[in-house]
């Protein structure tokens, strides 16, 4: 089983903050598969399907990004023995808007989202797609550009960038993250 995690905060109000991509990439994504079941657990969102044969699950954490490591950890526990990888997406203000890159292990890079997880596990290895959002404009603070929206004139690229992102997901998941890293990055 292969987990595939988007970060973001849940409600009307994140829905197009750039701190949410994590969420509209593991959207767009859904929208591929044919058989799902999609249910609440776990203070998640929780979709299962297959990919390409192989059984995944898909995972919206609802406690908020600060608190995405209670989620991911409650579905470690149930599913543990089963997963053979985990693939976490998020946003990242260090890469270039509207880029991804994929990632094998490593540090938070200061990522909320990514510390709550790292806290709630010893060592846990993951895998990372990363979308960039750039750095804020002038002297606007970190924490207020990705809860900010994507603007308009940005809108088509994030669109473009985003089917990009799921095609990344789908060679994950049938050739492994170091394919995807040498194809994507």
């Amino acid at each position: 089983m292969i987990l595939i995690v988007g970060l973001g905060n849940p409600g009307k109000d994140y829905e197009s903050n750039r701190h949410n991509i994590g969420f509209i990439i593991l959207d767009k994504f859904a929208e591929v598969l044919d058989r799902k079941t999609q249910y609440h657990k776990f203070n998640s969102l929780v979709i299962e399907s297959y990919y390409d044969g192989k059984n995944i699950v898909l995972l919206k954490p609802l406690t908020f990004m600060n608190n995405s490591g209670i989620a991911v950890s409650a579905v470690y526990d149930s599913f543990d023995k089963n997963i053979e990888s985990i693939l976490i997406i998020h946003d990242d203000l260090d890469i270039d808007f509207g880029e991804i890159r994929l990632k094998l292990g490593g540090g938070t890079g200061g990522h909320n989202g990514l510390e709550s997880i790292v806290r709630r596990f010893e060592e846990l290895e993951f895998d990372r797609l990363r979308f960039g959002i750039g750095r804020p404009p002038g002297r606007k603070s970190a924490s207020k550009f990705v809860l900010s929206n994507f603007k308009k004139s940005e809108t088509s690229d994030v669109e473009i960038n985003v089917v990009k992102a799921v095609d990344a997901i789908k060679d994950y998941i049938t050739y492994g993250i170091k394919y995807c890293m040498n194809n994507y990055n």
